[in-house]
């Protein structure tokens, strides 16, 4: 069986969306994830796949993440940026996989690669990723992926989860507005917060979320009736575990990053000002109210 070296280093969002294309390789090769190593363990216990460990943050850290890459037949980039695709490069594979120029952000990454494929981008990028693995495994088909094994054991709590922050601030609702839903919704309301995120999550005023890890976080998503939130990791998070969600799009378009399974349930600005503020409050509750939680 050859062996694939599979490159997609983070972040939490893309990396779960890149998982079901990674499982519908498997049958195929033997297969090693290059990831950045937080999203370690949620490549191994979803995806099945083991991680290998690699940060490209520093250009001191290039030797060793070089040195882990070594001896794959075959390597497949679904970031599409310079240092994901030479990384591939640096695997000694000699087919090197990647999306065409029209799908990538860095059009120098093409520099590294030797196979490029032509997508349908008027599609979700999940199923951008499915169409790249086909090209390697024709006939792959979309597998069922369970999430589930990631999350810590139960806390049986039915809080409806905030999410504040985002990636980018342009993908972040107002916090004034998160703060006058919380008050709408009361004391179910918990905001959930990330590193450098604790002092924006306590402008909303509701109850705080514990300091978390991933797996506490999924934890949390997975008990969650609802989660609020932008075009974040958490949101596609708690979308892939399977929690009912209320996505909030501005910049970016839902029918390529919304959370897959409820694109119906996304809240969008994208075909007209693009801007997070132009979402009302009451938009997000009338969404609540036409699928009422349970009380």
């Amino acid at each position: 069986m050859s062996r694939l070296l599979v490159v997609r280093l983070s972040a939490l969002g893309d990396v779960i969306h890149t998982i079901p294309a990674v499982v519908a390789l498997k049958e195929r090769f033997e297969i090693g994830w290059a990831v950045e190593k937080p999203y370690g363990q949620l490549v191994e216990l979803v995806a099945g796949v083991p991680a290998v460990p690699v940060s490209l943050k520093r250009w001191s850290a290039v030797p060793d993440a070089r040195r882990a890459v070594q001896r794959y037949d075959v390597s497949v980039d679904f970031q599409g940026l310079i240092k994901s695709s030479a990384l591939a490069w640096a695997s000694g594979a000699k087919e090197r996989w990647s999306f065409d120029g029209e799908a990538i952000r860095e059009k120098p990454a093409l520099v590294f690669t030797n196979r490029r494929v032509a997508v349908d981008q008027t599609r979700h990028v999940i199923e951008w990723n499915l169409q790249l693995a086909q090209a390697l495994h024709p006939g792959a088909a979309m597998p069922a992926v369970d999430f589930l094994p990631f999350a810590d054991p139960a806390r049986h709590g039915r809080d409806i989860v905030l999410l504040p922050a985002a990636g980018r601030p342009e993908k972040q609702w107002p916090v004034e507005r998160f703060r006058q839903l919380a008050k709408r919704i009361g004391p179910r309301a918990i905001a959930v917060w990330g590193p450098g995120e604790e002092e924006l999550a306590r402008q909303i005023g509701c109850r705080m979320a514990p300091r978390t890890n991933l797996r506490e976080l999924a934890a949390i998503l997975r008990d969650a009736e609802v989660v609020i939130g932008g075009d974040t990791g958490p949101l596609h998070l708690a979308a892939a575990l399977g929690t009912k969600v209320v996505g909030l799009y501005g910049p970016t378009n839902p029918r390529r990053n919304g959370p897959y399974g409820q694109l119906d349930r996304c809240i969008s600005t994208f075909e007209g000002e693009r801007k997070m503020e132009a979402i009302g409050v009451e938009e997000v509750v009338g969404l609540l109210e036409t699928e009422p939680v349970s009380s």
